[in-house]
Order: structure tokens, then sequence, then C-alpha cells
């Protein structure tokens, strides 16, 4: 319990902008600042578990409960306390292992923000709280309705945001979210650092989500009719028919095949290395950016407009998203686009070359956009595409930037993983693979081998992609 603390909860927290105000036993209570990056937090450290837990016996494994809930809070200097703490840790409660439990006032405010889907499990009334509380189980995304509906069970549950939150987490079973008031009940002077008025205070792990390849915990049996949130269309009035969304043109590298050592000893999972052969593909040169996204949007067959310069990589985007873009692209173009499977991209980053890194074995700083790797780097967002050198293959951005999707569905090492380039997809894919690392990691991250995994469903801030197609 303590490593998981010091290797994952604290510096998870600590990350999504969140701070612990105190420990509980095998449990904690944190408060974020703003409701998305409250769920983002905890799907992170949800995901997370499930991967630690996969290389132990089930009758080892920890999982948690998380109960979240939107209301007024006292915040004194080391604690907090108020209904608006009970409420988060009664829905903990009355949570299974593995599950994420939100109130009705939580559910009204993210409902429409993350791709996940809700079960409406009603009124509870919960001990020591006079009115019943509407109470909400998260589902990880909306394909989750139908396994929900057909098997009236799911296997792990997300968390949601909240607009100001405090998170309280128990192991074994416990993670509760609280919230902070809109107007706080106490007020602290500001050399206390706790009160305010105005936008709540949460956060929760997320996208651990993080979610995910390893086994996964008992499904708990449904309590309820699922709702999925509908989008309320905004009015207007069409004076003259729209021009065709524009393609965008994609700038393609043509890579020869090729045989290379796919894996490294750095790290359990990138283990065993071995010598896998790839055929002749091309692949984006740099990842896709948002002018690409958003045209794709514009045909109305992505589900959101991307935000941030165009030259940017589009960002916070789901492996599913991803297959919308695809789907699009390889349409309007009459190409066979797809992801790249992870042994290309590797292949693709590595650049002819066999070091840690395309251009050797130590770090180079100014290389690659990476935490503490040196200017240019902006913290809030990833450069545009293109700001570093290319690698020997002429690509830009394999490592850094933004963490890259890849078809191959996650497994804790390569041990039976193809080695004619294919991608590997047998086993669990509620869980895939992502490389490269992100602006937020740091250079560890940007080694060709670093290989990392989350839900298909989730969508992230620092998850983005390129693409690929056979020759």
């Amino acid at each position: 319990m303590k490593r998981q603390r010091r290797e994952l909860i604290e510096p998870t927290i600590a990350e999504h902008h969140g701070r612990i105000v105190k420990h509980t036993g095998d449990g904690f209570l944190a408060m974020f600042d703003s409701p998305v990056e409250a769920v983002r937090c905890a799907i992170v450290i949800q995901q997370s578990m499930v991967g630690r837990n996969a290389s132990l016996p089930r009758n080892q494994w920890i999982q948690y409960r998380v109960g979240v809930h939107l209301g007024d809070v006292i915040v004194e200097t080391d604690d907090i306390y108020g209904d608006g703490v009970n409420i988060a840790a009664r829905l903990e409660g009355i949570a299974d292992p593995g599950d994420l439990f939100i109130s009705g006032g939580v559910y009204e405010q993210i409902k429409n923000k993350l791709v996940c889907a809700y079960q409406s499990l009603g009124d509870r009334q919960v001990k020591n709280i006079t009115d019943p509380v509407n109470v909400y189980r998260v589902l990880p995304d909306p394909a989750a309705l139908k396994q929900a509906r057909r098997r009236m069970h799911w296997s792990l549950a997300l968390f949601v945001p909240l607009c100001a939150a405090l998170i309280a987490f128990t192991a074994a079973a416990t993670w509760y979210l609280f919230t902070e008031p809109k107007q706080v009940v106490v007020d602290i002077p500001p050399s206390a650092g706790t009160a305010r008025t105005g936008a709540a205070t949460v956060q929760t792990p997320a996208p651990a989500a993080p979610q995910t390849a390893a086994p996964v915990p008992a499904p708990a049996p449904a309590r309820g009719p699922i709702e999925t949130p509908k989008a309320t269309p905004t009015p207007g009035t069409a004076t003259a028919p729209l021009p065709p969304p524009a393609v965008p043109d994609i700038t393609m590298v043509t890579l020869p095949g090729g045989t290379f050592v796919m894996g490294s000893n750095d790290d359990v999972s990138e283990k065993p290395q071995r010598r896998v052969t790839v055929k002749r593909f091309a692949i984006s040169k740099f990842p896709v950016t948002n002018r690409e996204w958003n045209a794709c949007a514009a045909a109305k067959s992505c589900s959101y407009a991307a935000t941030g310069e165009d030259d940017a990589p589009v960002t916070n985007v789901s492996w599913n998203d991803t297959q919308e873009f695809v789907t699009w692209l390889a349409r309007v173009t009459q190409k066979p686009f797809r992801l790249p499977s992870e042994a290309e991209w590797e292949y693709a980053a590595r650049g002819g070359t066999a070091t840690k890194f395309w251009w050797g074995d130590q770090f180079q700083s100014g290389a690659a956009n990476c935490k503490g790797c040196g200017d240019p780097y902006d913290a809030a967002q990833p450069l545009k595409v293109g700001s570093f050198e290319p690698n020997p293959f002429g690509l830009h951005d394999m490592g850094g930037g933004v963490n890259q999707w890849v078809s191959d569905c996650w497994h804790r090492n390569y041990q039976g993983a193809p080695i004619d380039g294919s991608p590997w997809l047998e086993g669990d894919c509620s869980s895939r693979v992502i490389r490269s690392g992100s602006w937020k990691n740091d250079s560890g991250y940007v080694r060709a081998a670093s290989r990392d995994h989350y839900d298909i469903g989730v969508r992230y801030p620092t998850h983005g992609f390129r693409v690929a197609y056979s020759l």
C-alpha cells in the first residue's frame, strides 16, 4: 500500500493538480481544482491498479471503491468535513470493489464531457443522510452499455469528474471523492491556502484507467436502467448548402521493409527482445494535427471538434476516436488507412538504428518535446508538429509530443507476440498500446522501445496518433 501510494497515487494526484488532504488508513481524502482532471486522475489510478493486479494471484488483488459527490464541505487547515464529505463516503460504501458511484449532482456536471456511459441506480438512502441520494454507476465507455444490458453486469468502472471535489481512497475497497463548496463554509485566511469561493476544487485520476487487457474484477449485478447522455442539438437556420468538407492532405512517408530487433531490457514489458520482419508500408510524417482532425469533424464523421493551433497534434482522443478518423479517411481517399501496428511504429521510430534513441544511447537535450528535455518547451501543450529534427526515416515526433495509439491489444510483455510486423490482436482488447511518450513525460518515455497502454474508450489530454497504410 505504501509503495502504491508513493509510486502511483501521490504522483498522479499531483500531476492532475490535486492535493491529498489526509490519509485514512488504507484510504485518503484528496481535493482537486477541476472535475475533468479529477476523473482523469481517478481513471489513471484505477487502470494502473488493474495492470498491477494482473501479475498477482486473484486473492492478492487490491481493488478500490470510489464515491464522488458535489456539495459543500468545511475546509480547515488539515482536514475537511461536512455533508459533502459524508455523502461521497456513503457512495463509496455502497459501491462494489472496482465500481465508481457518483451522485446526481455530479452526473449533471459531467454527463456530456467524457466517453462514458452511466447506469442510473435510482435514489438510495444512505446512513446519516436525511434525504435519499440519486446514484449513478459510471461505465467506461458507451460500448459498455451493450455489455451491461446483455449481461446485466460490467467489469470495471471509471472515475468521473466533479465541479469541486475531494477524493478518499481506500485500498482493497475504497476511494471517495468529495467536493469543495461553490461557497466555502468556513473562511480560512489566505495563508491557509485551502478555502475559496467560486468554482469547485476536485479532480480524480483518469484517464486510469485508466483500465485494460489484464484480468478484471468479478462483475457486479446491474441494479437499474442504463442511460447514455444525449447531446442537445443547437437550433439554427440553414441559409445555403455548405460545401463538402476538405480532405486533409496528410504527408506520408514510404518505409522499406526490413528486419530489426524489437524491444529492450530496460523494462519487463519490453521483453523478450526478438527479431521482427516488417513489410513495406507508409506512415504519416507527423502525428495527425488539429486541422486534419477537424476536417473529419466537419464531415460529421468524428465525434467532436478539436481545439488548439491547426498545426499542433490533435490530443484528447481515445482509441475508439481514432477508428472514426481512419475509417473516414480511408473512405474519402480510397486508401486503406489504419493505425500502425506496434512493430511498425517501433521500426519507424528507430529509423534503422539499434540504439535507445534514434540519435544514440544517451538522451540529447532539445531533441524531443518532453518534460525536462530542454527548449523549446511549453508545459501547457505540445509544440507544433515538426518542431524537432526528423529521424533517419524522415519522420518527426517519433518520441515525445503526444502519446500515439497503435493497433495492438495490450499484453504485459512480448511473450508469444507475432514476428511478422502484424498487430497483436488476441486476448482482451479493452486496452490498446500507446507509444512515444508525451510532452508531459520525461525522457525515459521517448525511447524507441518504451510502451504503455490505455482503455480504448477513454479520452486523455496527452493522447494522439498517426496513420499508416499497407503497400
